[in-house]
């Protein structure tokens, strides 16, 4: 321990297909809107983060971190959003980087490991005085992200956090980058690259001697598009510095508050290096739970209310941790 073994995620009869429950969770899945109230927050650098409030005056607070081009309003950041509510938490949900509806001021945009900018919204809420505890809940690129930033942290963490759970997380990113290459994952991959063009060509008219998506139709893969991109606008060296770099998996040792990492066996796209059995192992705050099933952001489960597995195990290991 603390690996927990046997998970009790158990998926409905429909949702063993690892594509059927990843298209039904994140795109065809409903969940009734919160009420947001929106907060802009600077940076340091002179650029600004969007957060997406949803208070009940409690004196916890949970910072919710979505995944690669998601933002506060979709559906696993609302469902999360609304158990953590009922359960009697506020909830912080950050939008990165160009993520909020607005492009944002700088030629950067957000990468997996952008740990400054959630320091910045950690410290932000701290500075509240609002909150005896400050949680995080990752998804995929955000769960890398809080891992990440724990890990950097090590013992200062708990000044700062009280406890951690990611799911679907990629912490070896060049593992993930390959895994979501492979033939089957080709649909995926063209759909976070047509969006993430948007990005480009929106950036390119704020900065048309930086930025150019001139050539774009060669990039096939993340690698193509971070050496392009990702790695020249954020200090990389190239790609592969970029995913050693901004990988959690080497920090995980160091992690010293309560954690939780669900990352589902049949998730497409993590590789096996994607699963952390040593760390867990060695590190007695870091709690490994590996269900059978569950796909990418996914864990199905059918009840009365609509809520999903993963925000049921959420609530209840932020609630302990």
């Amino acid at each position: 321990m603390p690996v927990i073994h046997p998970s009790s995620y158990r998926p409905p009869r429909f949702m063993t297909n690892p594509h059927v429950q990843m298209i039904l969770a994140n795109q065809l899945r409903f969940v009734p809107p919160v009420a947001y109230e929106r907060e802009r927050i600077p940076t340091p650098d002179g650029d600004f983060l969007d957060l997406d409030w949803t208070r009940v005056g409690s004196r916890r607070a949970a910072v919710i971190c979505h995944g690669l081009e998601g933002h506060s309003r979709r559906p696993y950041v609302i469902g999360m959003a609304r158990a953590l509510t009922s359960a009697g938490w506020d909830v912080c949900a950050m939008n990165y980087r160009g993520c909020s509806g607005e492009p944002n001021r700088k030629p950067q945009l957000y990468h997996s490991g952008a740990t400054e900018d959630l320091d910045t919204v950690v410290r932000h809420v701290r500075s509240t005085k609002r909150y005896d505890s400050v949680c995080l809940v990752g998804f995929s690129l955000g769960g890398n992200l809080v891992l990440k930033y724990a890990g950097e942290l090590g013992p200062e963490a708990r000044s700062r956090i009280r406890a951690v759970a990611a799911f679907s997380a990629p912490c070896d990113l060049t593992a993930s980058a390959r895994a979501i290459s492979r033939p089957e994952n080709r649909p995926y991959l063209k759909r976070f690259l047509k969006m993430l063009r948007q990005k480009i060509e929106a950036k390119e008219r704020l900065y048309p001697d930086l930025i150019r998506s001139e050539g774009y139709d060669s990039i096939r893969s993340f690698e193509d598009f971070d050496n392009r991109y990702t790695a020249p606008l954020h200090g990389f060296r190239d790609a592969w510095d970029y995913y050693r770099r901004a990988s959690s998996k080497p920090l995980l040792e160091r992690i010293s508050v309560p954690t939780l990492i669900v990352n589902a066996k049949d998730d497409p796209f993590l590789a096996p290096e994607c699963f952390p059995f040593e760390a867990a192992y060695r590190n007695p705050f870091l709690h490994l739970e590996a269900p059978d099933k569950g796909s990418h952001v996914g864990f199905v489960e059918r009840n009365h209310d609509g809520t999903f597995w993963s925000e049921r195990r959420a609530v209840a290991f932020l609630s302990d941790g």
